[in-house]
This record gives C-alpha cells, structure tokens and sequence, in this order.
C-alpha cells in the first residue's frame, strides 16, 4: 500500500492562511459588536485567496486589484493587526510569481 504524502502548500498558500489568522483575532475582538459581520465577510474573502492555493490562482482571484482593495481598503484601514500578514501575502505572491 503507498503511503499518500501531504502536498506541500505554496508560500502564498501559507502566508492566506497566516492572513486569515490575522483577520480572525481581530473578528474575535468585535464579537457581539455590528462591526463583527463585515469582519466575517472579510474572512470569506480572504478565504477564496487560500482556496486558490498559489500566487497565478490568487492573482486571477484578485483581479486587478491590490489585496487591501480586494479586502476592503476601509476594513483593512480600521483593522491595522492584519497589516503584516496582507504584507507577507503580497510578497509570497510576488515570489512564486519572480
């Protein structure tokens, strides 16, 4: 029987999932709080770039769009504790991509 070997995740798969702990520790803050709902909604998006699993995917699920924009400029403005992980997502992009 061959033994199935996890698949590696990409830098930019890794630095989504680093972005999505980020943004949920700061959904966790606003529980029970209206601001709360469009942090979810943030979680969903950053959801659909770790979904794509590498820099060309997410790429195509950005758009044209810079990854605060895609988030939300104003969420991410009033919610400076993902401001590293969004950096570290950008540059996992750029270096799958190089």
């Amino acid at each position: 029987m061959q033994e199935i070997m996890p698949k590696e995740k990409s830098e930019s798969e890794r630095a989504a999932g680093k972005l999505i702990s980020a943004i949920q520790k700061e959904w966790g803050l606003e529980i029970g709080e209206p601001a709360a709902e469009q942090s979810e909604l943030v979680i969903g998006l950053a959801h659909e770039l770790l979904q794509a699993r590498n820099a060309a995917s997410m790429r195509n699920v950005l758009g044209s769009k810079p990854i605060k924009e895609f988030l939300g400029s104003n969420w991410v403005q009033s919610h400076g504790g993902v401001e590293f992980a969004i950096l570290e997502l950008e540059a996992a992009i750029r270096n799958e991509s190089a």
